[in-house]
């Protein structure tokens, strides 16, 4: 019996539980853990006036969970390989939901911006036993099926986190409204973690992993050194503290990668392995990930913004402007196993396009009907680039992760789960600098809404820019997923 053979059954689903019902339950996980990466979006005008927080500390309300989901990723996804990825999921879990506790509580910006860190941990924690669980459990066309439904959960949760989130504020009150934002994963937690105990495989890989702990302090001191000046540097006029940061970012990052091909060569356990890297489906998918996720997961930030600091709408007409991006995505999403199957990579062509198409149109729609723009004008280019999401997202997963060996199946899903929280922590960084960076209200009638739609514009425009850049990307994948073949 191979390794692998021996990784594979030692991960089958155990205890009377089977692949799909354990795969059902880390799909829940999934789809709590990313719908924080959008729901609390139409959530930040609120919280601002509840806590008084600036504009810096709303972006990292958003960018900083992303931040730290990113970072606990890859150690989260050792950890699992050597002792399993069960106990790693229900510990996440459980720091999730008492996080997700200490958001809605939380009385001044300083407290909730510590407790959606601490949130982002916990879902760094458990997220990678969710692609990992599919790896060991399945092969073949299953194996595809399962990350189709992960894909698919992954574009829900997504979309539908600015709709929900408006309809929780508007059900429980614009005042502490947006605190239930965060309680309601509370009942979910709570239900989820017995469901998990009883269900998922008790098997562990006999992988032994050691921690990388230079190799994590480097990767954290690059993006915290990238994104601390992205965030703040506006608000403070970009001092030359700033440009220091930029350059420390670059020297860690370089230092990273000597350290950690230096580890390699000397039989170590690096945290970013360069021979996964190495891989160039892998590599090339790892890169799409941060500039697609930073180009993508940032839009509704941008609507969230101009629709209620702008024209000074509420939560929910919020969260209804993204209605046709959560169904085009949906819709996508549930058909985009076929898609790849028959067409392979293009359909990741076809995909980013389409958005590309749909946020530049948008943002069209925005200049023309200023300084009062109407939801029923975006609905078509918002529902264009959802249709287009969703042809992406899942396909990425298995093109990228369809030649990792099992044996690194958390590593390999931590990595890539790491560039596309960070994209998102880049992207939300970035548009924020944007938004309130370019924001000059001029004298006139409407001043303030024609302001906001004058930077809405702008942003919208780097973020097809970035997907662009994830679009030519995609040519250096893989042309078919191996097994995919039509």
């Amino acid at each position: 019996m191979t390794t692998e053979e021996t990784t594979e059954r030692a991960a089958a689903p155990q205890g009377g539980g089977n692949g799909w019902r354990a795969v059902a339950v880390v799909l829940v996980g999934a789809f709590m853990a990313l719908l924080d990466t959008t729901i609390v979006t139409v959530a930040l005008p609120a919280i601002g006036t509840g806590l008084h927080a600036s504009p810096a500390s709303l972006e990292w309300v958003v960018s900083g969970y992303a931040l730290a989901y990113g970072l606990a990723l890859v150690p989260a996804g050792r950890a699992g390989d050597r002792f399993g990825h069960k106990p790693l999921f229900l510990v996440g879990l459980a720091i999730f939901t008492l996080a997700s506790a200490a958001c809605g509580l939380s009385q001044n910006q300083g407290e909730i911006v510590a407790a959606r860190a601490v949130q982002g941990v916990g879902a760094g924690t458990f997220y990678p036993a969710i692609a990992a669980t599919i790896q060991l459990s399945f092969t073949g066309a299953r194996r595809s099926k399962a990350f189709g439904a992960l894909g698919a959960t992954i574009g829900a949760s997504i979309a539908l986190g600015p709709v929900l989130g408006g309809l929780i504020i508007a059900g429980a009150g614009a005042g502490d409204g947006w605190r239930w934002v965060f309680l309601v994963n509370l009942f979910i937690g709570t239900v989820a973690l017995p469901v998990a105990a009883r269900e998922l495989p008790r098997g562990r890989t006999p992988t032994r992993r050691r921690f990388d702990l230079v190799g994590l302090c480097l990767l954290s001191a690059g993006l915290l050194l990238l994104l601390i000046p992205l965030v703040e540097g506006e608000q403070a006029g970009w001092p030359a503290w700033c440009y220091a940061c930029f350059c420390g970012s670059a020297a860690a990052f370089g230092l990273l990668a000597g350290w950690e091909v230096r580890a390699e060569r000397r039989g170590g356990d690096p945290l970013l392995k360069p021979s996964l890297l190495a891989q160039p489906s892998f590599s090339a998918g790892v890169i799409f990930a941060v500039a697609y996720f930073a180009g993508f997961s940032s839009v509704f930030f941008t609507i969230s913004i101009l629709w209620q600091e702008g024209l000074g709408r509420g939560a929910l007409a919020t969260g209804l402007v993204a209605v046709p991006f959560s169904f085009g995505s949906l819709a996508s999403a549930a058909v985009s196993d076929k898609l790849s199957a028959r067409l392979g990579r293009m359909v990741l062509v076809a995909g980013c396009a389409m958005v590309c198409i749909g946020l530049a149109v948008a943002a069209l729609v925005i200049h023309l009907t200023a300084p009062l723009p109407g939801g029923w004008y975006l609905v078509g280019p918002l529902l264009l680039a959802g249709l287009g999401s969703g042809m992406v997202i899942a396909p990425n997963q298995d093109f990228v992760l369809a030649r990792v060996p099992v044996r690194e199946a958390g590593t390999a899903s931590a990595i890539l789960g790491t560039a596309q929280r960070a994209g998102s922590a880049i992207g939300i960084a970035v548009i924020g600098t944007v938004l309130f960076g370019t924001l000059r209200i001029r004298p006139g009638q409407n001043a303030v809404a024609a302001a906001f739609c004058r930077t809405a514009q702008l942003a919208l425009l780097v973020n097809v820019a970035l997907v662009v850049i994830a679009l030519l990307l995609v040519l250096a994948l893989p042309r078919q997923v191996p097994g995919r073949e039509r």
